[in-house]
C-alpha cells in the first residue's frame, strides 16, 4: 500500500510502516496513521504485508511456530525465546523485501529519492531494527513495544535518531526487556516515551509526537 498527498509531483520524505503481529498492511491503525502522515504533513507512506500476514500465505514453519505460541499462551509457558526465533526467521525475508520496496517507490516521480523514515511497533519494531541497521537510507525511526531479545546485535548498530515507546504495564513485553533495547541503540539522539497501560493501550497523542519527530528529521 502506498499513500501520497494530493498535489504536484515532487521529492518528498517517505516513511515505511511496519505492522504488528497478526495484522497487515491495511490494518486500521496503519491506515489511520498513514493518512495523517500524508494529508497533514506531505509524507509518502508505504506499508507491506510481512510474510504469513495479510494477503501472503503462511509456510509450514510459520504455522508450527504460531501453534506453539498459542499452546504456550494457554499453558503459561515461556514465549520469549520462541517469539525471538520467529522474528529472526521473518527478518531474514523482510529486510531484502523492504529494501526492494524502497527502490521501487523512490523511482516514482511523485515520491523520488528523498529522505526515508521508519515507524514500527511490536513486531514492526522487531523487524524494523535489523532493517534499519542494514539500510543506510533510513534517517530516523519511531519504534517501540518490543524487547532486546529479538534484535540486540542489530540495535547496537543503529545510530539514527530514535523515538522509542514503552507501555509500562505491557503484558507481552517485559518492561526490563524494552528498556534494555532502548539502552542498546547507539544513537546520539534517542528519546524514551513511557506511558501507563498494556500492550495495546498506546496513547493516541503519541502519533502527534511521531509526526513532529519525523518533520524535524526528514523535513
Amino acid at each position: 500500500m502506498l499513500w501520497t498527498p494530493d498535489g504536484v509531483a515532487e521529492v518528498r520524505p517517505l516513511i515505511l510502516m511496519g505492522h504488528g503481529g497478526g495484522q497487515h498492511k491495511k490494518a486500521p491503525g496503519i491506515v489511520a496513521r498513514a493518512r495523517r502522515f500524508a494529508a497533514e504533513y506531505g509524507f509518502a507512506v508505504a506499508a507491506v504485508d510481512v510474510p504469513g500476514h495479510g494477503d501472503r500465505p503462511r509456510s509450514e514453519e510459520h504455522n508450527r511456530i504460531i501453534a506453539e505460541m498459542r499452546t504456550r499462551a494457554q499453558t503459561g509457558g515461556e514465549q520469549t525465546p520462541l517469539l525471538a526465533g520467529f522474528h529472526a526467521l521473518l527478518a531474514g525475508q523482510t529486510v531484502p523485501e523492504w529494501q526492494a520496496v524502497l527502490d521501487a517507490v523512490q523511482e516514482l516521480d511523485y515520491v523520488s529519492a528523498g529522505p526515508v523514515g521508519y515507524w514500527g511497533m511490536s513486531m514492526g519494531c522487531a523487524l524494523g531494527v535489523p532493517f534499519i541497521a542494514a539500510e543506510p537510507r533510513i534517517r530516523a525511526a519511531v519504534l517501540g513495544l518490543n524487547g532486546a531479545e529479538t534484535s540486540a546485535e542489530a540495535a547496537a548498530q543503529i545510530t539514527v535518531p530514535v523515538e522509542f515507546l514503552v507501555q509500562w504495564d505491557d503484558q507481552w513485553v517485559p518492561r526490563a526487556a524494552s528498556l534494555a533495547l532502548f539502552d542498546l541503540f547507539a544513537s546520539a539522539e534517542k528519546t524514551l516515551h513511557a506511558n501507563p497501560g498494556k500492550h495495546g493501550d498506546l496513547p493516541v497523542f503519541e502519533l502527534d509526537s511521531a509526526l513532529r519527530f519525523f518533520t524535524r528529521h526528514l523535513g
